[in-house]
């Protein structure tokens, strides 16, 4: 059964250049970044951007902070989720169980190192007593709810359709627009990719069939770059690919060129637009035929959201290629500074995967018997 330490690793990786240029990351690093890298400024603990977060060394960021906690709500209910259980289970873990925070160097609670947009959940359900379904409205439009579900794609193991349905539903709680669309996709896109045999052509054809919007036009276009790309040859040049896909995402994405210096009309709910990162990730993945390292080492030199990025390319070529799909060396190296225990987080996935296809399973046989009764009698 696939499992997934991809999507941990692949942030200890990406943060290191979040928020820079390609040039800027080559010119810091001499050359692209090859696996774990410093922080990209060394003064990190005041400098701004970066203070007082400890970005790289193999430090995970708030994507599997926030992943992590998604998992232990499944593993706690052992079922299909709601956006319900977001405000009963997520919102108090992120504001009452305090534990090790890498960028932080310390014991601290989840809400002391996430984004604005993700402290919206805990101001808007715990503080706010907003229904859950309706909390996402209002917030920033980003990609902070596709960031962590990733194991929703995973209880939907085979069943695009019903992770995109549950994804769209937990997201509502968190995000509107282009960033709740992006959610569903992403956790469609995982649980294609998580199915016995699937290849890099399920996993697009699945994004593509479910998304909505600037959300489908934008995966369209990368992908359509990407192929154009491949079909030329390629280049020689590392740097090309990520220019190309770049290139193609630029028209829907309300960030811009500026990543620190957004236009006032940014990140605003839109039917026309959609976040960055998750076609790029899949622009990536389809163009390294689903080869995590290749994959994820690109998103990492991409810069802007890198370690986002990372940590979707890294989920979807997780599902394709197991457990073993990442670096051992990587997957080390990051349990180790970050002091996570990836094995046991795959492990604890896996078992909650187990039991809720089991009960999935039963739930189908008997609607099959209701129907095949139905279908017998009084319907004919």
């Amino acid at each position: 059964m696939p499992t997934r330490r991809a999507s941990g690793t692949s942030p200890g990786l990406g943060g290191a250049t979040e928020g820079w240029t390609p040039e800027q990351i080559e010119e810091r690093h001499g050359g692209r970044v090859t696996g774990i890298v410093g922080p990209f400024l060394p003064d990190w603990r005041t400098a701004r951007p970066i203070a007082p977060y400890h970005k790289g060394d193999g430090h995970v960021t708030d994507d599997t902070l926030m992943t992590h906690a998604l998992i232990e709500v499944y593993a706690a209910r052992r079922t299909h989720l709601d956006a319900f259980h977001m405000a009963s289970d997520l919102v108090p873990i992120m504001i009452g169980e305090p534990r090790w925070i890498p960028e932080l160097e310390q014991e601290a609670l989840i809400l002391q190192r996430v984004f604005l947009a993700e402290k919206w959940m805990v101001a808007r359900m715990h503080y706010g007593h907003v229904d859950p379904r309706e909390a996402g409205v209002g917030n920033v439009v980003n990609c902070g709810a596709t960031m962590y579900m990733a194991p929703v794609g995973l209880v939907n193991m085979g069943d695009p359709e019903g992770a995109y349905a549950e994804a769209i539903d937990l997201a509502g709680a968190h995000q509107s627009s282009y960033g709740r669309e992006a959610a569903g996709v992403f956790a469609a896109a995982v649980a294609a990719a998580a199915a016995p045999g699937a290849t890099v052509a399920d996993v697009m054809d699945a994004a593509r069939r479910m998304a909505h919007d600037g959300t489908a036009a934008a995966i369209d276009a990368v992908l359509a770059a990407v192929a154009d790309f491949t079909a030329r040859g390629g280049s020689e040049d590392p740097r090309e690919l990520g220019r190309v896909i770049r290139a193609a995402v630029a028209p829907y994405d309300t960030v811009g060129d500026a990543y620190r210096a957004m236009a006032m009309d940014a990140r605003l709910p839109s039917r026309t637009k959609s976040i960055e990162e998750l076609p790029v990730a899949l622009g990536f993945v389809a163009a390294h035929a689903g080869d995590a390292r290749a994959s994820i080492l690109d998103a990492v030199n991409y810069g802007r959201d890198s370690d986002s990025i990372a940590t979707m390319a890294g989920a979807i070529c997780g599902g394709l290629g197991g457990r073993d799909a990442v670096p051992a060396e990587w997957v080390r190296d990051v349990a180790e500074a970050s002091r996570l225990d990836l094995d046991a987080v795959a492990d604890t996935m896996a078992g909650v995967v187990r039991d809720v296809a089991a009960a999935d399973a039963e739930r189908a046989r008997a609607k099959a018997a209701m129907l095949d009764e139905l279908l017998a009698g009084a319907l004919l």
